[in-house]
């Protein structure tokens, strides 16, 4: 699949917003003790993923109600859902001058009902020239995403004849839809009730 910038300049992919607000303290600071034991953008980058995937519980996977979407707060509470988590995936590496997109895939459960829309990042690291798709959702029993740049291991896979989709536009900032959901959110099962199901 060919991934597509949305923004063709690549500068949109390392500013910071309300929602990616890697200018906060905290994840300056997290940022900080994760760049002190990595010498170069590749390590980093690696780095600030297995921290987002390993230390920040999915919040379904932990059984936690509340509600994250700005970065700095994913750090804070540490808890989020996929779209959360890529959010504080995104401001760790965009703090460190790496271009971080987030995109989208449409999935199903295994019989291929109840669609939902799952959020994760692309990341374009110095030299490389090319895109490549992170999930930092977290691992569980059946999901094992790893940091990868030469062939995608993502935590699922989409089956098309499930109707599920790759997106493949690169965003530079969430998509409105999503942010919505995450912003108006009561706790999460209500965010599941009202969480967009394909783009």
């Amino acid at each position: 699949m060919e991934l597509i910038q949305e923004n063709p300049d690549l500068s949109a992919y390392l500013a910071a917003d309300e929602v990616i607000d890697h200018e906060h303290p905290l994840v300056r600071e997290t940022a900080a003790r994760l760049r002190a034991e990595s010498p170069d953008a590749y390590s980093y980058a690696k780095a600030a993923y297995e921290f987002v995937r390993d230390t920040i519980p999915h919040s379904a996977d932990a059984g936690d109600m509340r509600v994250t979407w700005r970065a700095s707060d994913v750090l804070e509470k540490r808890t989020g859902i996929c779209h959360a988590k890529a959010h504080a995936l995104a401001a760790l590496l965009r703090a460190e001058s790496i271009p971080t997109a987030l995109c989208y895939q449409r999935l199903t459960e295994d019989d291929g009902s109840d669609p939902m829309l799952h959020g994760l990042i692309a990341v374009r690291l110095p030299r490389s020239g090319a895109w490549a798709r992170l999930d930092a959702r977290g691992n569980k029993p059946g999901v094992d995403a790893q940091f990868s740049l030469d062939g995608e291991r993502l935590a699922w896979t989409v089956r098309p004849e499930f109707n599920e989709v790759d997106y493949p536009v690169l965003y530079d900032v969430p998509h409105p839809a999503c942010l919505r959901a995450l912003q108006e959110a009561s706790d999460r099962p209500h965010l599941w009730r009202i969480l967009p199901t394909e783009l």
